[in-house]
């Protein structure tokens, strides 16, 4: 897989320091954004669908979105947040298309870095550790605007910080390889650029060059589930980004991904997320 990086278009959602005292013990967290962490005190471990992983300090640590993990911290924990995601409008995804390393040696360069980067955006500080807690909806639309008001500067200033901390890992990162056809990777292509559209299986079919009912059978063999399944899994997906992103009604987000009943996006939002989408908007999760 090739990658341009005028492709790459990360952005930052939060950043800041937190210091724990065996209050660092969160339950089955998912996230639409990347999480990355400098430890610089103490000792607190992350429990992934790969097994444990310990965190050290003068490391770096970089959790994909929506990968399920707990925390567990016993002792003093010091370390620096950054979460950060890609620009929902992008029709492609470093972060989604490549397997990185979750923990590489960093050192006092790295460090300098995330503190500059705390330095010229303090608004993105979180007022709060517990990942279960909800932030009134007036709370999170004030963050938005003070975030999107920063200087041009900043701006650019904080995208090139972020580029260059996940430019270790990407030293380290591999393309992901999990499709066995060409046919099903252009569909997938397909999909992505066009997740704000209406899709159907007959259009998606006829990209794969295959009839309706082969083609439904060899993207189930290929991803394990429906193509419609797929469709409303990245659409919802989407969605959960934008919702913490930008300052958008529900309803509109809805109509943006091409629901036309917004009811039913609810209640899907609900079913693959656990609650419903205003709810949603108002966690932070550190």
């Amino acid at each position: 897989m090739t990658q341009s990086i005028d492709q790459l278009h990360l952005l930052v959602l939060n950043v800041g320091l937190a210091i724990h005292n065996a209050d660092w013990n969160w339950q089955n967290i998912s996230s639409p954004f990347t999480r990355l962490y400098y430890v610089t005190e103490g000792s607190a471990y992350i429990q992934l669908p790969t097994g444990k992983q310990e965190l050290k300090p003068h490391h770096l640590y970089l959790i994909p979105a929506f990968t399920t993990h707990s925390y567990v911290c016993h002792s003093h924990f010091v370390h620096y947040y950054l979460h950060i995601y890609e620009d929902h409008q992008s029709e492609s995804s470093i972060l989604e298309d490549w397997n990185f390393p979750i923990e590489i040696t960093a050192g006092e360069f790295e460090l300098l870095l995330i503190k500059r980067l705390c330095s010229i955006n303090p608004t993105m500080q979180l007022s709060q550790s517990d990942p279960t807690s909800y932030d009134n909806d007036p709370t999170l639309i004030q963050n938005i605007i003070k975030n999107k008001q920063r200087t041009f500067s900043d701006k650019v200033e904080s995208r090139g910080i972020v580029y260059q901390l996940i430019a270790r890992f990407l030293k380290e990162g591999k393309p992901k390889i999990e499709l066995n056809d060409n046919r099903i990777r252009k569909v997938l292509s397909f999909i992505r650029k066009n997740i704000y559209k209406p899709m159907n299986i007959d259009t998606l079919a006829e990209i794969s060059c295959l009839s309706k009912d082969h083609f439904i059978r060899l993207f189930h063999k290929e991803i394990g589930i429906t193509p419609l399944q797929y469709i409303n899994q990245k659409k919802i997906e989407r969605a959960q980004l934008i919702l913490i992103t930008e300052n958008i009604p529900v309803k509109n987000i809805a109509y943006l991904l091409s629901y036309e009943d917004h009811s039913y996006f609810n209640r899907l939002f609900k079913k693959t997320t656990g609650v419903a989408p205003q709810q949603y908007r108002g966690m932070y999760k550190k």
